[in-house]
């Protein structure tokens, strides 16, 4: 080991027996080399980045409406005129795909963001401040994690909908207003706060858990000496400090909203037609699936890469982002 110019420069013999002598050892560049050697890692984000490809550029180039219908040709299967074949009712199932793929990642996306901003909260404030104000924080979290996620998320997206839809008949009545008349929206809106209401839970218990470790550190006991304040401290050094974590918890995250969406689609009270949806397509495939497989087997075989994917990139990220492994 040799010290230039400020920096430590380190050498050492790598996996393959060569000399690598590279700068200031860098946490983030090691764990990139870390990801780089697990294939499985790479593979799963291979097939997380083309599904949020396909997600954002999908329905420009869908070579047809996923709303089009056309009766005789219903049941095709692939061909060059339909890539993935025909449903039912005559829709080009790969402009299906393409849309369901947007919904997807919409809902992942979503729901994760609003589960981070509210684990991270209230995992921080609960860290921090201790007491009886973490004791009733963490009973919620409890209380939540107590029950049934995806029976929590069926009680509450059919318990409010109805209610929320004739609140908006009222309101059409009233004004005239034809905003009120488009309730597709409501199907969003509900499944990303029943998915986040069940997400925060686990991310605020890491966040917490992070906090209470980090509180403990030189570093952060010597900036509270210097009259450092708490959301200061958070920004600075907590936060920052737990998200090598909290990547993994949110890529995890992640494939679990997706999987959940199109669990909830299928059994019908998720992303409801017209709008397009991996598990409304498998639902509706079900019907049909000993005489045309393909109907169900299509958004199947994808729902299950996807999750699997993030499986994967959840676990090379977690090894490669773990200091005590060995490089």
């Amino acid at each position: 080991m040799s010290r230039a110019a400020g920096s430590t420069k380190i050498s050492r013999v790598v996996d393959d027996g060569s000399v690598f002598d590279g700068g200031q050892r860098n946490l983030w560049q090691d764990a990139a080399r870390r990801f780089r050697k697990n294939w499985l890692a790479v593979a799963g984000l291979a097939v997380v980045v083309l599904f949020l490809l396909l997600a954002l550029i999908g329905p420009h180039i869908a070579p047809y409406d996923f709303l089009e219908q056309n009766i005789m040709k219903a049941f095709q299967g692939a061909s060059a005129e339909h890539f993935l074949g025909t449903d039912d009712l005559g829709r080009d199932v790969f402009s299906r795909m393409l849309h369901g793929a947007r919904t997807a990642a919409l809902v992942a996306f979503f729901t994760t963001i609003i589960s981070l901003i509210i684990g991270v909260l209230v995992g921080t404030w609960s860290g921090i401040h201790g007491g009886r104000t973490d004791q009733f924080l963490m009973w919620i979290s409890d209380l939540i994690q107590a029950m049934p996620g995806l029976l929590l998320v069926i009680l509450i997206n059919t318990t409010l909908r109805r209610p929320i839809v004739n609140w908006f008949d009222s309101l059409y009545e009233q004004t005239k207003n034809p905003f009120y008349l488009n309730t597709l929206w409501l199907d969003y809106v509900l499944v990303f706060s029943a998915l986040a209401l069940i997400g925060w839970p686990g991310l605020a218990r890491l966040v917490r858990g992070q906090v209470l470790s980090i509180n403990e550190e030189d570093y952060v006991l010597a900036a509270r000496a210097l009259g450092a304040s708490e959301a200061h401290i958070m920004l600075r050094h907590v936060i920052p400090n737990a998200l090598g974590p909290l990547i993994v918890a949110v890529t995890a995250g992640m494939g679990g909203a997706v999987l959940l969406e199109a669990s909830l689609s299928f059994l019908g009270i998720g992303i409801q037609p017209p709008n397009a949806s991996w598990g409304s397509m498998l639902e509706e495939g079900r019907r049909y699936w000993q005489i045309f497989p393909h109907l169900m087997l299509i958004p199947a075989v994808t729902i299950g890469l996807v999750q699997v994917a993030f499986v994967f990139l959840g676990d090379g990220l977690n090894d490669a982002l773990d200091p005590r492994r060995n490089s």
